[in-house]
């Protein structure tokens, strides 16, 4: 999986993509990143760190929920944050969600693929949107 390149000003964002029982997992932000407010759970790689393992780590931290990473789905340039974003599809392995980190996170919510607009109304990157598509229901 990816990893930060020494030339980057700022470390790349691990997002980690957890559907469940045909849901997709998005936490609230208490401070919002642009217009971002609902999102994956997610947070800066660490040095040295590969994308999987820091969606993996930032979903413990945040939600408590232990996952594992599958498949990196794919890495861009955030327009909104301008931020370089990696998509990493995740399985629940045990625990449930819950907000663990009070400080960043104020709510979460399992979302079906007819819900998700309410959440972001934006849309997604296409291929997380791809991948939602085929594993969500609606």
């Amino acid at each position: 999986m990816a990893q930060p390149t020494s030339d980057s000003p700022r470390p790349p964002i691990a997002a980690a993509v957890i559907v469940k029982d045909g849901r997709v997992l998005l936490v609230r932000r208490r401070v919002k990143e642009g217009s971002l407010s609902w999102q994956f759970p997610a947070g800066e790689m660490e040095e040295g760190e590969l994308a999987g393992t820091a969606a993996v780590r930032e979903t413990y931290e945040e939600t408590g929920l232990t996952v594992a990473d599958t498949n990196l789905l794919g890495e861009r340039l955030h327009p909104a944050t301008g931020r370089v974003m990696i998509y990493v599809a995740c399985n629940v392995i045990e625990g449930e969600a819950k907000v663990v980190d009070n400080d960043e996170l104020a709510d979460f919510t399992w979302a079906t693929g007819d819900q998700l607009a309410e959440y972001v109304p934006y849309g997604f990157y296409p291929v997380v949107q791809d991948y939602l598509d085929a594993e969500l229901v609606r």
